[in-house]
C-alpha cells in the first residue's frame, strides 16, 4: 500500500525561497566587495540585477553586523553625490599561514587585504606530529602577540606544499601531521577553535593571480610555481581546477627523462629533477666542483654558499655558465608546459616562485620551448607573464580561499 505524501505548505515553500536567495543576495555583496573594492548602491544592484531598495536593506544589515560601513562619495561636482560602501577593515581578520621547506610565516589580514601583523619562524614543514604541535602552539603566540582578539577571527587559511585533498582535510605528502583516522583541519579547529582551510601552495598561487595579479579576468590560466618543487596551478572557466581528490596540477611529477636521477617521490627523471630550484643548485654546485669557469667558483670551498639567488646575480652581471643553467633550466621546463598548454589551452601563464626573480632568461627560454613544441592553434594567442605580485600571489590567494570559502556559506 503506497502511502501519499501530504503537500507540501506553499507558504513555508515561499519563505524558505526568499531566505536562500536573501542568503545569495548577500554573499554576491560581500563577494563582490572583497574582489572589487567599494561601490555604489546602485551598481550593487547592478550586479544582483535587483532594485536599489532591496540592495539597499541588505547593505544596512551588514553594516549592523559590521561587516560594511560607508567610505565616502563618489568624486565629481554635478549634483548629489552617491555614497560609496566598503567592507570593513576592522575585525573580522583572517589568520594566514604559509608552511613550506624554507619556514613558516603567519600574517593576520583584514578584508581589505591589508597585513595588520606578521611572525615568521625558521620552523620548517617536516612530515612529524611535533611539527603539527609547534603549528598550533605558533597560531596561539602570535595571536597573543598581536592583540587581536579571538572573536574576530573568522578563519583560518593554511597552504602548504603537497598532495592536498582540502575536502577532507589532509596532506596526503605529509600524512604524520594529523592523528590516526582524522582530518588534519579537523585537528587544528579543535585546537584554535576556528574553521581551517587547508590549499596547496601553487593552487594558492594560482587563486592569487586570478583573482588580483595578471590573469585576472581570464577564464582559462596556468601559474607555474617555481620553488623547491614545480608546481602548476590551473584556472578554468573562472576557477582554480582541482581534480578528482584535489591533486590536479602536479607538473613537477611528469617523467621528461627515462634515464634521468631519482626524484624524491621515487620515480626516475621527473621534471623536477631539471628544472626545480634545487635541481638547479645541486647541478651548478656539481660543475662547480669539477672545476667549471664561472663567477660562482668563488664558492669552491663551500658549495652551500651557492644559492638560487647567486645564479640569478652571476647570470645578470653576464656570467656564461649561470646563463646557460637557468636557459637549460627554462627550456625543460617550457617542454614540460608545452604538454600543460595542449591539455588545458590557457590564455595566459603566469611564472612565479624563486626563478621568477630571473624573468628575463626564464620567459625566454619557456617561450622558445612552448614555440617550437606546441601546435600554432594552442600559442598564437598565448602570453607568458611574470607575476606582479611581488611574491604576494600565494597569501593572497589563500586569504581568498578563507574569505570566499566562508561567503560561500554566507
Amino acid at each position: 500500500m503506497l502511502i501519499s505524501t501530504p503537500p507540501e505548505n506553499p507558504l513555508v515553500a515561499k519563505k524558505s525561497i526568499v531566505a536562500i536567495k536573501k542568503n545569495q543576495q548577500v554573499k554576491k555583496v560581500l563577494s563582490f566587495l572583497y574582489q572589487e573594492g567599494a561601490c555604489t548602491l546602485a551598481k550593487l544592484a547592478e550586479v544582483l540585477k535587483t532594485s536599489v531598495p532591496s540592495v539597499t536593506q541588505i547593505v544596512e544589515q551588514l553594516a549592523e553586523e559590521g561587516w560594511v560601513n560607508t567610505i565616502g562619495t563618489v568624486s565629481g561636482n554635478n549634483g548629489r553625490r552617491p555614497v560609496l560602501f566598503g567592507l570593513n577593515p576592522l575585525g573580522h581578520y583572517a589568520l594566514i599561514i604559509d608552511s613550506n621547506t624554507h619556514g613558516t610565516q603567519l600574517m593576520i589580514v583584514n578584508l581589505l587585504r591589508e597585513v595588520i601583523f606578521q611572525q615568521s619562524s625558521d620552523s620548517t614543514l617536516e612530515n612529524k606530529a611535533s611539527f603539527a604541535n609547534f603549528l598550533a602552539s605558533f597560531m596561539n603566540e602570535a595571536l597573543t602577540k598581536s592583540t587581536i582578539a579571538k572573536s574576530d577571527v573568522i578563519g583560518v587559511g593554511l597552504s602548504m606544499p603537497g598532495l592536498i585533498d582540502s575536502k577532507q582535510g589532509l596532506n596526503l605528502s605529509y600524512p604524520d601531521l594529523g592523528l590516526a583516522g582524522q582530518s588534519f583541519t579537523d585537528w587544528l579547529e579543535q585546537q584554535w577553535g576556528f574553521p581551517v582551510f587547508m590549499i596547496n601552495d601553487t593552487k594558492a598561487t594560482a587563486l592569487g593571480e586570478h583573482r588580483f595579479g595578471r590573469s585576472q579576468g581570464k577564464q582559462h590560466a596556468l601559474t607555474i610555481n617555481i620553488d623547491w618543487g614545480v608546481g602548476l596551478g590551473i584556472i578554468s572557466n573562472g576557477e582554480v581546477f582541482h581534480g578528482a581528490s584535489g591533486f590536479a596540477g602536479e607538473l613537477g611529477h611528469i617523467q621528461v627523462d627515462p634515464q634521468g636521477e631519482l626524484c624524491y617521490c621515487g620515480k626516475i627523471g621527473c621534471l623536477d629533477t631539471l628544472t626545480s630550484a634545487s635541481s638547479l643548485v645541486k647541478r651548478v654546485q656539481k660543475e662547480v666542483q669539477s672545476g667549471q669557469a664561472t663567477k660562482l667558483a668563488a664558492y669552491q670551498d663551500d658549495l652551500t654558499q651557492i644559492t638560487i639567488s647567486q645564479v640569478i646575480q652571476a647570470a645578470n652581471e653576464g656570467d656564461t655558465f649561470a646563463i646557460d643553467q637557468l636557459h637549460e633550466t627554462g627550456y625543460q621546463l617550457g617542454k614540460g608546459l608545452a604538454i600543460a598548454v595542449t591539455l588545458f589551452n590557457p590564455e595566459i601563464i603566469i611564472v612565479d616562485g624563486v626563478l621568477a626573480e630571473d624573468s628575463l632568461f626564464i620567459t625566454n627560454s619557456i617561450k622558445q620551448a612552448i614555440n617550437k613544441h606546441c601546435l600554432s592553434g594552442f600559442r598564437n594567442n598565448l602570453m607568458v607573464e611574470v607575476t606582479q605580485l611581488g611574491g604576494s600571489a600565494k597569501w593572497l590567494g589563500t586569504h581568498a580561499c578563507v574569505i570566499e570559502s566562508l561567503f560561500m556559506d554566507a
